[in-house]
């Protein structure tokens, strides 16, 4: 362990839905026109947002989980993500005190207590004055370990209201009031898993400028110092993931486009520094399947992009194809929608690539949400039997029809998944799952990427085959 100085600061809020998002956007945008370098997290496991972030800080925002990482993996996510920069930047999650059980276990609290990072509250103002100060008092006294360096005032409706709750606040509970964000008018773009990915809102720009106007009346400068008055914080001094050339020669195609957008710079990254080569594919534009070793399609959005998607004939004819041929496929979540036999989404069904014999229908509700846990049960080319996995999913997308022919290799001790008992359909070396892994929470996951790529006999490549590297080391994963 090291000792390591650096600026931060937690945005939370009294509960999900308060603002807290739009006022880190609005921060981080403020702080770069000023020439800081600002480091964004997102507490969490939370896709959208952090895309939403790693827009405005122009540099990649990383998830900092205490359900998905232990406390070393958390803080060498934190050092890694923070990196060259002057200031860490860490969005909370739901309210300050909200986690997984009765002690609030995985909360944002407890990720800013493990930080030693003080707390900015934004505030709902709508219909309210004089009970905030009740309700900053109790935030005081609930959890005293927690920092709470000062609030900002959201949604405020006009200059007295602004005044009045400013002065009950400071008189009753001596927490400073940093500033206040006006209602805004322009609604922020949000849809069935919240707000809508930045790739496909195309006006982000406008957006930001409206966003860091709405900063007027916030002391920057008064957050700044909050955020140096920071103890230096221990952080292991090894790295994340170790390099090495285990997946050397290897070309793994990604899907990444505005279907497919859900990815932890993590997976991405462990990849890269294992030795393969990332190609990214665009299945809305991209008409043939480029030479690659694998495929690796993350989340998002298929149903929002099902016509277009379905519409590319020739690139999901040679996903099939290769999913034929043994090529290793992995999906997580939208993914697996697209490897299906049909999308269904708005009372139309569109046909998908058909690696799956599934048919799949996304609906008004959310049929899992949440931290998840899944046995390995059955054998397949990715993980071992027995393996416990813990990650998260978040879908609305539910299959209507399975036929007969593929395997299930997981069992849902906690989630969702298919159907509330399975998970990771498996056809041939294509395996698709609801669970989202991350790779700094679980070293099986760059591992199931050796197993599988090793148990083929030579190294198949989409139209081409290369001879397979034997002994691909083992012990690549460093956490």
């Amino acid at each position: 362990m090291g000792s390591w100085s650096l600026p931060r600061i937690v945005v939370a809020a009294q509960r999900g839905g308060a603002g807290k998002t739009l006022f880190t956007l609005a921060l981080v945008r403020r702080l770069l026109q000023e020439g800081w370098r600002v480091a964004p997290f997102k507490k969490g496991p939370d896709y959208i947002d952090a895309g939403w972030l790693s827009r405005a800080a122009q540099r990649p925002c990383r998830n900092l989980d205490p359900f998905l990482m232990d406390r070393e993996a958390l803080l060498k996510v934190f050092r890694l993500g923070a990196s060259g920069a002057d200031l860490a930047l860490i969005e909370g999650n739901r309210g300050l005190f909200d986690g997984v059980d009765l002690e609030g276990t995985c909360s944002t609290a407890r990720l800013a207590r493990l930080l030693e990072a003080p707390v900015i509250l934004v505030l709902d103002c709508t219909k309210v004055t004089r009970t905030l100060a009740a309700v900053v008092r109790g935030f005081q006294v609930f959890d005293p370990e927690v920092s709470l360096a000062g609030v900002v005032l959201n949604r405020v409706a006009r200059a007295r209201h602004e005044n009045i709750i400013t002065r009950v606040i400071e008189h009753y509970t001596g927490v400073p009031v940093l500033g206040a964000v006006p209602r805004l008018r322009i609604p922020f773009p949000e849809r069935h898993l919240g707000l809508v990915p930045w790739q496909e809102y195309g006006v982000e720009e406008r957006l930001f400028e409206t966003l860091e106007k709405a900063l007027a009346g916030v002391d920057v400068d008064r957050i700044m110092e909050v955020a140096r008055r920071v103890p230096p914080l221990e952080v292991p001094e090894e790295p994340l993931f170790l390099k090495g050339g285990w997946l050397s020669g290897i070309r793994i195609g990604v899907f990444r486009d505005e279907a497919f957008q859900f990815y932890y710079p993590e997976n991405l990254e462990v990849l890269a520094l294992a030795g393969a080569e990332l190609v990214f594919i665009d299945a809305l534009r991209q008409g043939r399947l480029p030479l690659v070793s694998a495929l690796y399609l993350g989340g998002g959005f298929p149903e929002t992009q099902a016509e277009a998607l379905s519409e590319n004939r020739s690139l999901m004819k040679d996903v099939r194809e290769a999913a034929e041929a043994g090529l290793p496929l992995y999906a997580e979540c939208g993914g697996i929608l697209y490897l299906g036999r049909t999308l269904a989404w708005k009372g139309r069904a569109y046909p998908m690539c058909g690696v799956f014999p599934v048919d799949f229908e996304v609906r008004e509700r959310p049929a899992g949400h949440g931290y998840t846990l899944v046995r390995v049960r059955e054998p397949n080319p990715y993980y071992p039997q027995g393996l416990l996995l813990q990650g998260h999913e978040f879908h609305y997308s539910v299959p209507t029809r399975v036929d007969e022919g593929p395997q299930f290799v997981l069992e849902v001790e906690r989630g969702y998944g298919f159907d509330g008992r399975r998970d990771g359909i498996l056809y041939r070396r294509a395996l698709g799952t609801y669970t989202h892994v991350h790779a700094a929470s679980s070293p099986a996951w760059l591992e199931g990427w050796l197993r599988a790529l090793e148990s083929l006999e030579e190294r198949k490549v989409w139209g081409k085959s290369l001879s397979l590297e034997r002994g691909m080391a083992k012990n690549h994963l460093k956490i």
